[in-house]
């Protein structure tokens, strides 16, 4: 079982194609659980995850495969690291191989604070990123491994939206009915485009289109409806 995949999530495509340079982009996809993604249940996420979004919604292997990348992760740590390792290696190898830039999206479901297990400090000539749902990892991640924000209006989310909003992070939401042009006093960029471009947009709010039928359909306040902010409700 391999742990990193490339070409086979629609975000990662579009990030890479948008690249003015030849990047090779890799993400490792995991079943979330309460473990993977700690602040999932203050911010009362999970119902709304995109795990039931894009080819999981077609294909039950899709699923089955990230659960076991789960379970691997959750009883053999070290050898998931291990082999997590290995495969980083072989792709620093192929990046230089073939002239390319070296990027990895780690938590493409999760939020494992993976500078603790020290994988961006070993691997310096990638360019690590992902989205974290806790404010407190921000600004403390090594230089090679930035995060953006992931919003939620929960009641008890709150605190660490407030915290995400004194720094210049950008803070990603999930809007249904189209995105507005400012949220919470910043200026909303269009975050469907690519992922390293919405990494440079300090200060800014990224906005993201709610995705997938069971999320599309959700109450969860992980999802801002943009028609209830332009009229004022």
């Amino acid at each position: 079982m391999k742990l990193l995949s490339r070409d086979t999530n629609t975000k990662l495509i579009k990030t890479a194609k948008g690249e003015d340079e030849p990047v090779v982009l890799a993400g490792l996809s995991m079943m979330p659980n309460v473990e993977l993604c700690p602040s999932s249940g203050i911010a009362e996420c999970f119902d709304a995850c995109l795990k039931e979004s894009g080819l999981a919604q077609v294909y039950t292997s899709v699923n089955i495969a990230r659960q076991r990348k789960t379970d691997y992760y959750m009883t053999d740590r070290s050898g998931f690291l291990g082999q997590l390792r290995r495969e980083l290696t072989n792709l620093v190898k192929y990046a230089a191989k073939h002239g390319k830039r070296p990027i990895v999206r780690l938590n493409v479901l999760s939020d494992i604070a993976w500078e603790q297990h020290n994988i961006p400090q070993e691997f310096p000539e990638i360019t690590f990123y992902d989205y974290t749902k806790r404010a407190k990892r921000l600004g403390k991640t090594p230089a090679n491994y930035d995060l953006m924000f992931s919003y939620s209006a929960a009641p008890k989310y709150q605190t660490q939206v407030k915290e995400a909003l004194k720094t210049d992070a950008p803070i990603t939401v999930v809007f249904r009915g189209g995105l507005p042009t400012d949220f919470m006093g910043r200026e909303v960029y269009d975050g469907d485009i690519s992922d390293l471009t919405n990494l440079k947009q300090r200060g800014k709010i990224i906005g993201l289109r709610v995705k997938g039928n069971e999320a599309k359909k959700s109450t969860s306040p992980f999802i801002v409806d943009a028609n209830l902010i332009a009229t004022g409700s």
